[in-house]
């Protein structure tokens, strides 16, 4: 069957075909602590799952509107103005099933061919799949450890020109765990005002932060009408399987995407939707349960991690990943994952899943027990210990 030239360009999420791999080891007896898939290992809390299961009883299994249902679009309206001190509209809220139909939405609705889209490096890896996918021109943007993973205004100024269109941003950030700064956030804005940039702001995971508060682009002069904010449930309820996401944008592009979800999933689910609610307007104290937890975690890998021969790892601000320096143990990150995994029954992914400045890392998720983490931390000091 001849696939259309677009498919070429599509690339993929590796922690999803690591996690295959790893299942298929599983299958044959292997134990194998999974440190690759970037899931909280909570259970959704329990009055959000009621929810849900009390709107199925009552017969919520129809289609609801494209955009949402008015009653969670307007609860994440005021949850996330609450939030980052600003007001939003539910008519700038359009709910999806997960969070990356906003990436894919508005990369669609935004950038074409002769376009250039600027993006983390290392990072999320479907930015730069669904910017290739749409035939725009990808521009990688490098976060070195020795700014603690987060952006260099300055470099960010130099890749801008006269055809760039869209700025993503995320943070805190995956797969580093850094946040950016107010400063270094102002001088984005700046920069995206001079230039007449759109901005998608990936706060998928703002909930998730060690230290101070979560502070949005948004919220800076003149970036309310030019930045599409992008959120959801997953990591912060612990709802992945449930697949609800939204974006928060421009009134005037909403409509667009909206028609793009019509045109692609219809909608969401309606009883998912009332679970949304049930989150937003619930008690959060399993959130913060979560993250105090995450706090601990962090500590355990961290610490662990600076004490193994050939490693370093710098602390993260955010999110639930660790992002160690690997590039000392005689072998490109690639190869050492693998390693990693066949050999020491550890699951984790190469910091080249996630661009070409991941080269040396690896990606550690831990969102998995304390003693799961010890005993990964000890295979791999292991593991190491063979190569030499």
């Amino acid at each position: 069957m001849k696939l259309a030239e677009r498919m070429g360009r599509l690339g993929t999420e590796t922690a999803f075909e690591v996690l295959a791999r790893a299942r298929a080891l599983e299958e044959r007896g292997v134990n194998v602590i999974h440190l690759e898939i970037g899931e909280p290992d909570f259970d959704t809390p329990a009055h959000i799952v009621e929810a849900g299961v009390a709107a199925l009883r009552s017969g919520e299994t129809h289609y609801s509107p494209s955009a949402g249902i008015s009653e969670l679009r307007e609860s994440i309206a005021h949850f996330a103005g609450r939030k980052r001190g600003l007001t939003f509209s539910p008519e700038q809220v359009v709910v999806t099933p997960g969070g990356k139909p906003i990436m894919f939405f508005t990369i669609l609705a935004l950038a074409e061919k002769g376009d250039e889209v600027i993006y983390p490096d290392p990072g999320f890896p479907i930015y730069e799949s669904m910017i290739r996918f749409v035939g725009a021109t990808p521009v990688p943007l490098p976060l070195r450890e020795q700014n603690g993973f987060r952006l260099d205004v300055d470099e960010l100024a130099s890749k801008i020109t006269p055809r760039t269109r869209l700025l993503i941003l995320n943070s805190p950030q995956n797969p580093t765990g850094s946040v950016l700064q107010h400063s270094e956030l102002a001088g984005i804005a700046e920069l995206a005002v001079r230039h007449d940039l759109v901005v998608l702001s990936d706060e998928i995971y703002s909930e998730i932060l060690y230290e101070g508060t979560h502070i949005s682009i948004a919220t800076f002069p003149g970036m309310a009408e030019r930045t599409i904010i992008l959120d959801g449930f997953s990591k912060t309820y612990a709802m992945t399987g449930w697949r609800l996401g939204y974006g928060i944008m421009p009134v005037e592009l909403a409509p667009h995407i909206t028609r793009l979800v019509t045109n692609s999933v219809s909608c969401t689910a309606t009883a998912v939707q009332r679970a949304g609610i049930a989150a937003l307007e619930g008690p959060q104290d399993d959130v913060r349960r979560m993250v105090e937890e995450f706090r601990r975690r962090r500590q355990v890998i961290v610490d662990g991690l600076n004490r193994i021969p050939r490693l370093r790892c710098a602390t993260p601000a955010g999110a639930f990943y660790a992002f160690p320096y690997v590039g000392d143990v005689g072998m490109d990150c690639r190869a050492f994952a693998d390693y990693l995994l066949t050999e020491a029954g550890v699951a984790t992914l190469a910091g080249t899943s996630f661009g070409a400045h991941g080269e040396g890392y690896l990606r550690l998720s831990y969102a998995n027990s304390i003693p799961n983490l010890q005993t990964a931390l000890e295979r791999i000091e292991w593991a190491i210990k063979r190569l030499r």
